[in-house]
C-alpha cells in the first residue's frame, strides 16, 4: 500500500467535504448535527469512499470544530432563532423544545431560549394557542352552531400543538368578540 495515495485520498476527502459544507452553510443555517448528519449521507451516498464510518466522522468533526472556530456555526445563534420562529408559528413552549430537541441542539442552550422567551412575553403558550386558532380557525373562529360538534377535535389540535388542557380549554370557550381582541393587542 503507498503511503502516498492514502495522503491524497484523505485530501481529497477532506476537501470535498469542507467543499459541500460551505455550500449547505451558503444555502440554509443548519445546527452543528444537522450538518454533521448531511455530510455524513453525502460521503455514504455519493462519495462512496474506501473509508470507515469512523475516520469519516472524525474528519466531519473536524471541519464543524473548524466553522464553529471561524463562527459559520453557532448552535446558541439557531437555538434562538428557531425558538422565536417557532412562537411567531404558534408553537407551544413544550413543542419548541421538543423541535430544537430533534434538531440536535444541547440542553442548555433550549433552557436559555426558552427563559428568554418566558422573559420577554406575558404568557407565551396563551398566545401561542391563540395564533393556532387563528391559523387553523378553530375554537372562537368557527360558526356559534359547529362550535360544540368540533370542541373534541380542536381540543387535539391544540394537544398536539403541545398545549395543555387548563389552556386549551380556556382557549376555546372564549367569546369571539373577546378573541378577536385579544388578536388585536397580539
Amino acid at each position: 500500500m503507498n503511503p502516498t495515495s492514502n495522503k491524497s485520498d484523505f485530501e481529497d476527502l477532506t476537501t470535498n467535504l469542507k467543499d459541500l459544507a460551505y455550500s449547505y452553510l451558503e444555502k440554509y443555517s443548519p445546527s452543528k448535527q444537522q450538518l454533521k448528519i448531511f455530510l455524513l449521507k453525502k460521503y455514504l451516498f455519493k462519495i462512496k469512499g474506501s473509508k470507515s464510518k469512523k475516520e469519516v466522522s472524525l474528519i466531519i468533526d473536524e471541519i464543524i470544530a473548524n466553522l464553529e472556530k471561524k463562527k459559520f456555526l453557532n448552535d446558541e445563534l439557531y437555538s434562538d432563532s428557531k425558538a422565536r420562529m417557532f412562537l411567531r408559528r404558534g408553537y407551544s413552549l413544550n413543542k419548541i423544545n421538543q423541535s430544537l430537541r430533534n434538531k440536535g441542539i444541547e440542553n442548555k442552550f433550549i433552557e436559555k431560549s426558552i427563559n428568554k422567551i418566558k422573559e420577554d412575553k406575558i404568557e407565551p403558550d396563551f398566545v401561542s394557542a391563540l395564533k393556532l386558532c387563528k391559523r387553523r380557525r378553530i375554537g372562537p373562529l368557527r360558526p356559534g352552531a359547529n362550535r360544540e360538534l368540533f370542541y373534541k377535535k380542536d381540543m387535539g389540535i391544540l394537544a398536539r400543538g403541545g398545549f395543555n388542557f387548563d389552556l386549551s380549554k380556556r382557549v376555546l370557550n372564549l367569546d369571539l368578540s373577546e378573541f378577536n381582541k385579544l388578536l388585536k393587542i397580539i
